[in-house]
């Protein structure tokens, strides 16, 4: 494969750069005081050219947290991969927990910094993909005995990602070390609500 046809098209490219600035800029700005005009220039573009890429600003930002949320559970799953299940789930908090300081357009969203539009973003395309894959992993564990067989697959993922979220924004705004009493006894429940009865 060529270089070019590895990289994406020019338009690709430039989307992707666009991304990268807008996470930058809204980390550190945040939604309401960074404008596409600062994005743009940064990007050496003009802020019609953004608009080719983003319907407006609120576009923008939801695809930054999107791009820098799907970075952070991506590098977080290299870590947890290969774990069991129950294991997995677990270990992902405080992974997360550890990670999202690299993650800074994240981590100010769980930090509550962006109350306006924190509603809007619980439906981002990472954490549903995350949710299906978490959906298909419970599944696989059901049929190997290891989670247990009486739950709804679906429901439980879904129920882990709000709880996962809700210990990642109140970890952060209380800045609770991912190795806390409370981070493993997260963890413990966790585990139990997943564990097959003996």
């Amino acid at each position: 494969m060529s270089t070019t046809a590895a990289a994406g098209t020019k338009g690709d490219r430039t989307r992707r750069r666009l991304l990268e600035i807008a996470v930058a800029r809204f980390a550190a700005d945040g939604f309401r005081r960074t404008s596409v005009s600062d994005i743009a220039r940064d990007a050496d573009l003009t802020p019609a050219a953004v608009y080719a890429y983003f319907a407006g600003k609120e576009a923008l930002f939801q695809a930054a947290v999107d791009a820098d949320a799907s970075a952070l559970i991506d590098d977080s799953r290299t870590e947890v991969e290969g774990l069991a299940m129950r294991e997995g789930v677990g270990a992902m908090v405080s992974v997360l927990l550890r990670r999202v300081v690299d993650h800074p357009l994240a981590e100010r969203v769980l930090l509550g910094k962006e109350p306006e539009v924190i509603g809007r973003l619980l439906d981002l395309p990472s954490l549903l993909t995350l949710t299906d894959d978490v959906t298909a992993q419970i599944v696989v564990a059901q049929t190997d005995g290891e989670v247990r067989a009486d739950v709804d697959p679906r429901l439980i993922a879904e129920g882990l990602e709000s709880i996962v979220i809700s210990v990642l924004m109140s970890s952060l705004q209380a800045s609770v070390s991912p190795e806390s009493r409370r981070a493993v006894a997260t963890r413990a429940v966790l585990d139990a609500a997943l564990r097959p009865p003996h």
